[in-house]
């Protein structure tokens, strides 16, 4: 069996209004970004959530919000595969797809500092999570055996001038002990060399877990066992902050994530 307190124990807290506030110089939470549309990913057209503007700024650039999100635990599966690619369906030695429904998961990444918010440009957006059925590459568990050497479902992308790191990839599974999530690491250097990380996890509604579920391939593993939202304690951790909207697409969805790391 998983060890539960190695994937379980949230890290970090969510800052309460008063302390966002504080951190965004008060009022300036709201005047500081203004909204526009953000593009969903990979289509051109529509809207998947809304993503504001630094204001005064000459150019309508995409930005994310001006909130600093919580962090949650990294899990015992992360691996630092350096792989630079933006499709991460796929094992690279076999080129082989993970089947599943297609999702489109695009990051708007800013820096925040006193009372305003920039796109944070060169960071370094990992992302991975496991299979349509439960299971992760490149580690060893008792519920699923090894799959050391194999890279599926996992990569990294460098975020643009507008913040934004974009990624092709399939709506993941579940397995005992967790609710459905993905997990993700932003990486930035200093200018005196020192890198930072953010990780945290991302959610998503029940409602949709439950119509993805009812499809191959992941009707294959049934729905017994399955942990909800609700009853996952790294869930609760995340005060619902971290809870993705889902956009439909023609061929599977499209989120979009705005995280505003503090300085």
């Amino acid at each position: 069996m998983r060890r539960p307190a190695e994937d379980d124990r949230p890290i970090g807290r969510i800052l309460t209004r008063r302390e966002i506030l504080g951190l965004l110089g008060g009022s300036a939470l709201v005047a500081a970004c203004a909204p526009i549309g953000a593009p969903p990913f990979p289509s051109t057209t529509g809207v998947a959530t809304a993503s504001p503007v630094a204001a005064g700024s000459a150019a309508a650039a995409v930005l994310p919000s001006c909130v600093v999100r919580p962090a949650l635990t990294e899990g015992p599966y992360f691996v630092d595969e350096k792989l630079n690619r933006s499709d991460i369906r796929a094992d690279p030695s076999t080129n082989i797809s993970k089947p599943g429904v297609p999702l489109g998961l695009t990051f708007l990444v800013a820096r925040v500092s006193g009372s305003a918010c920039a796109a944070l440009a060169g960071a370094t957006v990992d992302v991975w999570h496991c299979d349509a059925l439960g299971v992760y590459s490149d580690a060893t568990d008792p519920t699923f055996g090894s799959t050391k050497g194999t890279k599926f479902l996992r990569g990294y992308q460098t975020t643009d001038a507008q913040g934004i790191a974009k990624f092709t990839t399939i709506w993941p599974g579940w397995y005992q002990g967790r609710a459905v999530h993905v997990h993700f690491k932003i990486r930035t250097a200093a200018a005196n060399g020192r890198v930072s990380d953010f990780t945290s996890q991302l959610f998503f509604d029940e409602t949709m877990n439950d119509q993805i579920f009812a499809q191959a391939p992941y009707s294959q593993k049934g729905g017994a066992g399955r942990l909800r939202n609700e009853a996952d304690g790294i869930f609760q951790g995340s005060g619902g902050k971290l809870t993705l909207a889902p956009t439909k697409l023609s061929e599977g969805y499209a989120a979009t994530f705005d995280i505003g790391l503090a300085a």
